[in-house]
């Protein structure tokens, strides 16, 4: 009986600890002494005279080799990095390598020279016109697809595949080079467990790795007793793990090697080397295909740094022109949100959503109740960044809102205005050709149950539904990268709006005391006196009470814009004319000392809020009582041109400075140069103006010639649209 089970089981193979070599060379270990640890049974056939396991390396040993005996005693003292050595003998050239392996055994590894083997020769005087082939290339698929057709060249095996990994562990051949008479294997998958994780730390640790003959037995290790097993890891002789042997017999393969890729210290990939006979190449060959490997790595390193620069110079780009905006912007939640196209851009998916204080903005087609639900959860759960490509890892209350969304990315931009930025992929349903049902048969063998590979390769295909395309790492680092520079404008912009906040508070309370204290004393001494004087005491109280209630107005206004709630206005069939005339008539009477000249026609009518229009030119006029010349008159225009109403409120005084006119019609400006006429005010006239003007779809701008400063006002005669006619918004 048979049962089918997941294959993990060889990940306990301590395939490191073979106790075995592969028999087209010899092995010996010795400790620091020179006392001989480890030998393999074939090593007299190699070397003679070999020194019998505890017994001290001596010059008459090692017969067959001449010199190899002294070549070892001297390594022994230096301890230098990894030795070889060529020794001539009457029967043949051999190659004797050495290095320290762990809990300090100096192994000595001999091999014979294959007699023939010109292919590193090739390799070498072709050196720099293969390099330059390889940084040709300008995707990492056909550079793979160039290094396959060289390896084959190279090495002269049936089949060279660059095997690629992903993110889940399983591989995907990426690339081939083959003899004609092998089936095609690109597009292939193998599954994770195929390459146990101990291999893959191998793979690291020794970068190359050929297998001679599959059917040949193992040659063993002999070892002194009590020594533990001898770590192999860097052993080119070490043998194969009987499941892997298992492995590549049931595909057919007789001989084996593999390169592996690796960029920033993880196994990226491999390129991996079949032959359907026995096959054994030189070392100068297999030193060549290694060095080949390094510049594969780098290549692909640098095109991925390409990629990753390319990238994040659209962060950049998007950094230059959207994070200033928003620092400038007067509704920050709106800027935000306006700008979801160029953040979708950024990262390939098939929608965007962003929120900020509970409004959102989506690109793309996302369900409402897609986004409420899981702006929801994320409010809940507060992580930093989200993502996953599978249906199956999403919570389980959100999955009855997915639809055909698979993949979610989420990234926090600002938790205290609860604002989130989701990138969203759709379903995509695919096929997997993989070589071979990916799973293992449970059977009972000679040693007891165990697991053993599977024993077809034929190709295997699964539809794979309930996935989007996976976020890649580059996906995930572009997504934290935009999250810290929108989370450090979001800081600044709620540090900002928090100084406001306090400097709002103390200058309205030092602004309200002064009109506060007059009304107290003028009270005061209205009890004490009748007539004239009450009269003025009673026109002082007056003065002093619609103060306060402009700067009341002013921060009740300042608030809604800061809030993003905009201003409501009132449009209605208007006589500017009139409506200048009697602001001007009750500016004289309330500043008898001022002198103003007006130039104001008849019949001048637009769609506006009369009683905010009104407050705009209020606001004017007190700037220009306040910041003009004593003693020169205020001047006061109105025209009309084709379909726009023109206003200018001039006084004479100088230019004012450049640093201070790019803030102008910002609020909180009183640092920016007071007037001794003005000490009191809050600095909210010309920012609330502005944005008056700017709902009616008009603008307003600063002018200076002649000795005049001047404020123009251009207001179109019809309002168009409904949203602008209600309030103020951005």
């Amino acid at each position: 009986m048979q049962i089918s089970v997941n294959l993990h089981n060889c990940d306990q193979e301590p395939i490191h600890l073979a106790g075995a070599i592969q028999s087209y060379g010899a092995l010996l270990a010795f400790d620091l002494g020179g006392t001989l640890q480890y030998c393999s049974e074939n090593a007299t056939e190699f070397l003679g005279d070999v020194p019998m396991l505890g017994q001290s390396l001596q010059a008459h040993h090692l017969s067959k080799l001449t010199g190899a005996s002294s070549l070892i005693s001297d390594y022994l003292i230096s301890q230098q990095n990894t030795r070889v050595c060529h020794i001539h003998a009457p029967h043949g050239v051999f190659e004797l390598m050495l290095h320290v392996a762990a809990g300090d055994m100096v192994v000595a590894e001999i091999e014979p020279v294959l007699a023939g083997s010109d292919q590193h020769v090739f390799f070498s005087t072709h050196f720099q016109q293969l390099l330059n082939d390889l940084r040709d290339q300008t995707d990492i698929e056909t550079l793979l697809q160039r290094v396959t057709d060289h390896y084959r060249e190279l090495t002269g095996f049936d089949r060279v595949m660059a095997y690629r990994f992903r993110q889940d562990g399983s591989g995907e051949v990426v690339a081939e080079a083959r003899h004609s008479s092998l089936e095609d294997w690109r597009g292939r998958r193998y599954p994770a467990a195929d390459i146990p994780q101990q291999a893959r730390r191998l793979y690291l640790l020794n970068t190359l790795r050929l297998i001679a003959d599959v059917d040949e037995p193992p040659v063993t290790l002999l070892q002194r007793p009590g020594m533990p097993p001898l770590d192999m890891s860097f052993c080119q002789l070490r043998s194969v793990s009987p499941i892997h042997i298992e492995y590549l017999q049931n595909m057919g393969v007789a001989a084996s090697m593999s390169i592996s890729i690796v960029i920033d210290g993880q196994l990226w990939g491999m390129i991996a080397c079949h032959h359907m006979q026995p096959h054994r190449i030189s070392r100068e060959v297999r030193m060549s295909c290694h060095m080949l490997g390094t510049i594969l790595s780098s290549e692909i390193q640098r095109l991925q740094a390409v990629e990753a620069h390319t990238r994040r110079e659209q962060v950049a780009e998007l950094r230059v022109t959207l994070l200033p905006a928003l620092m400038d912007a007067e509704d920050f939640g709106s800027q935000l949100r306006s700008a979801i196209g160029d953040m979708a851009g950024l990262i390939p998916s098939d929608a965007a959503v962003i929120s900020y204080d509970g409004k959102s903005a989506v690109t793309g087609d996302v369900p409402e109740a897609f986004i409420r639900a899981w702006l929801f959860w994320l409010n809940q759960s507060l992580p930093d960044v989200y993502a996953t490509h599978k249906v199956e890892d999403v919570p389980a209350n959100l999955r009855s809102v997915m639809g055909d969304i698979c993949g979610v990315m989420a990234i926090s931009i600002d938790k205290v205005h609860k604002s989130w930025l989701l990138f969203i992929r759709r379903e995509l349903i695919h096929t997997i050709r993989w070589g071979g049902k990916p799973e293992k048969q449970y059977k009972i063998g000679p040693l007891g149950p165990r697991l053993t590979p599977r024993g077809s390769f034929a190709e295997w295909k699964e539809t794979v539904q309930g996935q989007s395309e996976a976020w890649s790492p580059l996906d995930v680092a572009m997504a934290q990268e935009l999250r810290m520079d929108l989370l450090k404008t979001c800081n600044a912009h709620n540090a900002r709006n928090e100084r406001h906040r306090i400097q709002l508070m103390a200058m309205l309370g030092h602004d309200l005391r002064d009109p506060l204290n007059s009304i107290t004393m003028a009270a005061q001494m209205l009890e004490m006196q009748d007539g004239a004087s009450s009269n003025k005491l009673g026109e002082r109280i007056k003065n002093s009470s619609m103060r306060m209630k402009r700067l009341v107005h002013q921060v009740l206004d300042m608030s809604r814009l800061q809030a993003g709630l905009g201003l409501p206005l009132d449009i209605q069939p208007t006589d500017i004319s009139l409506l200048v005339r009697d602001m001007l008539a009750e500016h004289v009477t309330a500043y008898p000392d001022i002198q103003v000249e007006a130039d104001i026609p008849d019949n001048i009518e637009a769609q506006v809020d009369a009683d905010r229009i009104a407050q705009v030119l209020s606001n004017l006029l007190s700037n220009a009582r306040h910041h003009g010349l004593a003693g020169q008159p205020v001047r006061v225009l109105l025209s009309r041109d084709m379909e726009k109403v023109n206003l200018h409120v001039k006084n004479a005084g100088p230019e004012i400075p450049a640093e201070t006119v790019g803030v102008l019609f910002d609020p909180f400006k009183r640092r920016q140069g007071v007037s001794e006429r003005n000490k009191s005010g809050l600095g909210l006239g010309l920012y609330i103006a502005h944005q008056i003007i700017a709902a009616h779809q008009g603008d307003i701008r600063y002018e200076h010639a002649e000795g005049y400063v001047s404020f123009i006002v251009h207001l179109p005669c019809t309002i168009l649209g409904d949203e602008a006619a209600q309030r103020i918004s951005h």
